[in-house]
């Protein structure tokens, strides 16, 4: 990776990480592959981004801590979503339960881009939320402003975000979050769906 990030641009990103010392341990490992490219004189970017994949509750509350030692975030919102609310999305008996918009998982997530923000780094979010028309209001109002998604979406999530208030989404959203009111929440989600629906609708 640092040898190909020499012919063009690259980042890295760590996935699965829970503590600071992991990433600590990694970072050691990047030095000394530089070390060792140096010494056998072959040509390397030593620059190379390197970001995390919050993915983990631990590293979700602990984001701050993350973004402060590197270059940029991502949200993984399909595992960071079965791990917090415990359930296995692929196991029938469970899966009604996997539920983006639960208050515990949108107060993680807003944790993440507030630490991406305080530490002046970028925060992106990949995953089946990022691209799912439902949940696109919903997180512009926690700040999200870089979306991963299949090709297949991207349309219609951009014209979406570019036909949204987020001023009014933010005090749409802030209160039931701040709450932990599910119903509340859903019953904005619902508000915003005929609001959609509506908008694609149109040319």
């Amino acid at each position: 990776l640092l040898r190909s990030g020499a012919y063009g641009p690259l980042k890295i990103m760590i996935p699965m990480l829970s503590t600071i010392s992991e990433l600590h341990q990694i970072k050691d490992i990047f030095e000394q592959a530089k070390r060792e490219l140096k010494l056998r004189r072959m040509k390397f970017n030593p620059d190379v981004p390197v970001g995390g994949m919050i993915e983990v509750p631990a590293a979700a509350i602990m984001a701050q801590n993350f973004a402060e030692c590197l270059d940029f975030l991502s949200i993984g919102t399909n595992d960071l979503i079965q791990y917090t609310l415990a359930i296995d999305r692929i196991d029938d008996e469970v899966n009604y339960l996997y539920d983006p918009a639960h208050p515990a998982v949108l107060v993680l997530i807003q944790n993440v881009i507030q630490a991406g923000k305080k530490a002046a780094i970028p925060v992106s979010m990949c995953g089946e939320m990022a691209g799912d028309i439902r949940y696109t209001r919903l997180l512009l109002s926690l700040g999200l402003t870089q979306f991963s998604m299949q090709p297949a979406t991207l349309l219609e999530v951009k014209k979406i975000i570019n036909n949204s208030d987020i001023d009014k989404l933010r005090k749409a959203y802030m209160r039931p979050i701040k709450r932990g009111d599910h119903a509340g929440i859903q019953h904005q989600l619902e508000q915003d769906s005929e609001a959609i629906q509506r908008l694609l609708q149109t040319n």
